[in-house]
């Protein structure tokens, strides 16, 4: 995969990697993690500028956060709820777990969406309860924009002091963002037993 990045960086510049962080948004396996560490490689060899790599990550990141905040808002609560209701064993939430969940998300809003954007995983899914919240695409872009910036320019900011090491930045991120996703994963598996254990 490293190659392939490093291959789509090289040949397309700022748009090929405004195309990867769209597409890592969008299919979240395709890591940021690598992406935007090679492409401060790619400034720190004098091929591109930090500001345009950091400007074409954040870009195609918040691009790529549209999709998923129209899905939520298109969705909508009371259909998301109704869903809930129907499949509420295997979402491990009920129609009361949406509303807390809704809650939540109204009290800290523009904070869930800002925090959101540095959190492997979390990242993407942050935009479906922000367009369920049919929270104003004005604030929406600009939490996204701040928290994608400050995501991508932190990793390009490593990629750009390691050089050719960026595998340093993947013995970093690799273990925290495994340890997110096994959070995530573990705490499906805790409520769905729970909720079996329940009926």
């Amino acid at each position: 995969m490293i190659d392939w990045i490093s291959g789509i960086v090289a040949d397309g510049g700022y748009l090929g990697i405004a195309f990867l962080m769209f597409v890592e948004n969008i299919f979240p396996p395709i890591p940021s993690e690598l992406i935007m560490p090679l492409a401060g490689f790619a400034a720190a060899k004098g091929e591109l500028t930090m500001a345009g790599v950091i400007a074409a990550g954040g870009l195609g990141s918040v691009l790529g956060a549209l999709p998923w905040y129209y899905a939520g808002h298109r969705w909508g609560l009371k259909r998301f709820k109704r869903l809930a209701k129907r499949h509420g064993k295997w979402l491990t939430m009920g129609p009361e777990d949406v509303d807390r969940a809704t809650d939540w998300f109204d009290r800290h809003r523009g904070g869930a969406v800002l925090l959101g954007r540095l959190v492997p995983t979390v990242r993407t899914l942050i935009s479906v309860p922000a367009g369920i919240a049919r929270m104003p695409m004005a604030l929406f872009l600009l939490f996204t924009t701040v928290g994608t910036l400050a995501w991508t320019g932190l990793l390009a900011l490593a990629g750009y002091l390691l050089q050719g090491s960026y595998d340093k930045v993947s013995a970093v991120l690799d273990p925290l963002s495994i340890l997110v996703v096994v959070g995530i994963v573990g705490t499906y598996v805790y409520r769905l037993a729970r909720r079996k254990g329940a009926a």
